[in-house]
């Protein structure tokens, strides 16, 4: 009995706040392996060690790189052998960071590599302008003549279509010098959002007491009990409100340091330095913007539908995550997800399926969430000679399991791109990573809606799925208009204030959200949302989830309609990475992004699925 009562006090103590358990309480099996980068801290410090020892090298190549293709080739490679190992030693830091983001040890270690890193970009800050001063035809001779060069030739082609944003050696000294100080913002962020913001502890209707942590109020949002939503809700953004100030400096700064950044490389705007190396033109983004606000009918048509179902008088941003189907929960354990994906997965063919097996049995993921892990999830394949990695706070909701599906779409893609491509072409652009991921979402809806026959299951899924067009479309290109205005504002020498920038986000959201016109009520205390959203921080990015959803959608159609040549193309895609410009690799694989194409059908699907949810619900009522 004794025994008993002190594993019962065990099992207490491991459970810290709704459900959330210290790391020590979480089975290995369900914790990623990071031995598989560096067997322990010290094998991590002697390939540190290493490293730096190699650094000093670069300037051996000072005043050759034009000299002969020998030389160019020797200093590239020299530059890639570099750049693959502290990619793997910095992915080290930060993934041990991310599972208790309150323990500094790897933090300070994460930061004496920025250091490390910034030295060496002031070393080789000669490359560029060096490679520059000549004119194309002679490195264009250099590849021919040598063999080797030819994984370099599309980053090399970049760097002159730049070249007008290129700087002298001097000036790239002092960039390179500057990168010391950049990302300060996003980390001073992560830290005080994920370790040491208090958490509010509210009192739910049952009288239970919480504490709201971020994982507790995904939660608690999901919750059939309107009344502990409101609870939930308030607490929250109010908490988040009462450190305003210190957000808006934090996201002020990090908007700062890109708009320096395209200035110093001479570009119009932030945006344009963000899009232009990349081969997308501004207008694509502007498009999607532009898009998006015309089709708002559609978004409030979704809108008129959650109300319709919630059975309420008036729908409240509070609402939106709630259950709309009486009786169901959509609960799936770890081990359901599992088999649910994999099955969903399987059009994709035996290697794509075996290689999800393997990512799940050989400890790829960090399953659950832990006192002090970081929010959210992200998968990693930037470690290109082990295998990528997913980091989850999986909670049983139907969610977690689109989550899972979502993120290995991220690693398979990682992973075919390391297996088929050398380093220098591995890395594939944000622009096509989440089209990998949203196209594992479309495959998972499918499956089900497949293997349901129940009105209500039925009827939760198809709003599930609306809710991931309201997410990935609506949300985020809601997201990326914010994110446009909040770097125009500044670029027009207007600072960004906590307040302003709550001023600017609820203009936005009660657009998108048809406050006017009471389509979704948005309480005031929800204008502080931008605070909570960490992609702000990565230079317009939230865009790509978007334009991703519209050619996923249209990819996915083709292969579930065994459209022939669609599978090989699409994993042809995969196995890319960075060999071409995305807009290409898109086309490739059998769709055109330059075109409204993809978003008119994306919005024809949102439409049928909502005639799908309406001709069933009228069924309903006619009982």
């Amino acid at each position: 009995m004794k025994r008993l009562l002190l594993l019962n006090m065990a099992i207490f103590l491991a459970i810290t706040v709704f459900g959330q358990k210290e790391r020590n309480a979480i089975d290995d099996k369900d914790k990623w392996n990071l031995s598989h980068l560096y067997q322990n801290e010290k094998a991590w410090e002697e390939a540190r060690d290493k490293v730096v020892a190699e650094m000093p090298k670069i300037e051996q190549f000072k005043g050759k790189l034009t000299k002969s293709s020998a030389d160019l080739l020797a200093c590239l490679e020299f530059s890639t052998k570099l750049d693959k190992e502290a990619s793997r030693l910095f992915i080290y830091t930060s993934m041990n960071s991310d599972q208790d983001t309150r323990d500094s040890k790897f933090m300070a270690m994460q930061q004496s590599l920025e250091q490390i890193f910034a030295d060496f970009g002031t070393k080789a800050a000669f490359v560029n302008p060096e490679i520059l001063s000549v004119d194309w035809k002679v490195i264009e001779g250099f590849i021919k003549e040598q063999k080797g060069l030819a994984v370099y030739e599309k980053d090399l082609h970049d760097m002159f279509k730049q070249k007008e944003h290129s700087l002298s050696e001097p000036e790239e000294r002092i960039l390179s010098r500057s990168s010391m100080i950049s990302g300060v913002a996003n980390d001073i962020y992560g830290t005080f959002k994920d370790a040491e913001m208090p958490a509010p502890e509210v009192t739910l209707s049952d009288n239970s007491k919480i504490k709201l942590t971020a994982s507790a109020f995904n939660k608690l949002r999901t919750s059939p009990n309107r009344a502990d939503r409101q609870i939930a809700f308030e607490a929250f953004w109010k908490n988040f409100n009462n450190y305003k100030a210190t957000y808006g400096q934090m996201l002020y700064g990090n908007v700062k340091e890109h708009i320096y950044r395209a200035q110093s490389r001479k570009y119009g705007s932030a945006i344009e330095a963000s899009l232009s190396p990349k081969d997308i033109p501004v207008a694509v983004y502007q498009s999607l913007v532009d898009n998006v606000n015309k089709n708002l009918p559609a978004f409030h048509r979704y809108l008129a539908i959650k109300k319709r179902m919630l059975g309420v008088d008036t729908l409240k941003y509070l609402d939106l995550y709630a259950p709309v189907v009486k009786n169901v929960d959509l609960k799936y354990t770890y081990a359901e997800a599992q088999k649910m994906v994999l099955e969903s997965l399987a059009p994709l063919g035996s290697e794509y399926v075996n290689t999800v097996n393997k990512a799940i049995n050989e400890r790829w993921i960090d399953v659950y969430p832990n006192t002090g892990k970081r929010s959210g999830a992200y998968s990693n394949g930037g470690a290109f000679d082990v295998h990528p990695y997913i980091l989850m706070n999986f909670n049983e909701s139907y969610s977690d399991v689109s989550t899972m599906s979502h993120e290995l779409g991220h690693t398979m893609q990682s992973y075919f791109s390391n297996k088929t491509q050398p380093y220098p072409l591995s890395h594939y652009t944000t622009f096509v990573a989440e089209v990998a991921s949203t196209f594992n979402e479309v495959l998972l809806f499918n499956y089900m809606i497949k293997n349901v026959k129940d009105d209500d299951i039925k009827l939760s899924l198809l709003m599930n799925w609306l809710d991931g067009f309201k997410g990935t479309l609506f949300r985020q290109t809601q997201f990326a208009e914010f994110e446009q205005k909040i770097h125009e504002e500044v670029e027009k020498g207007n600072p960004l204030t906590g307040d302003y920038l709550s001023e600017i986000y609820g203009n936005i959201l009660k657009k998108y959200y048809g406050n006017t016109q009471k389509t979704c009520v948005i309480d005031n205390y929800i204008k502080i949302e931008w605070a909570n959203i960490p992609h702000f921080y990565m230079n317009f990015y939230v865009y790509q989830y978007s334009t991703s959803f519209t050619a996923s959608m249209s990819l996915a159609e083709k292969v579930m309609n065994k459209e022939p040549g669609a599978v090989e193309k699409y994993l042809k895609f995969l196995s890319a990475g960075g060999s071409n410009y995305p807009i290409n690799l898109l086309k490739s694989a059998g769709v055109d992004m330059t075109t409204s194409v993809p978003f008119e059908k994306t919005i024809q699907a949102m439409n049928k699925v909502m005639d799908e949810i309406e001709t069933i619900l009228n069924k309903k009522e006619k009982r």
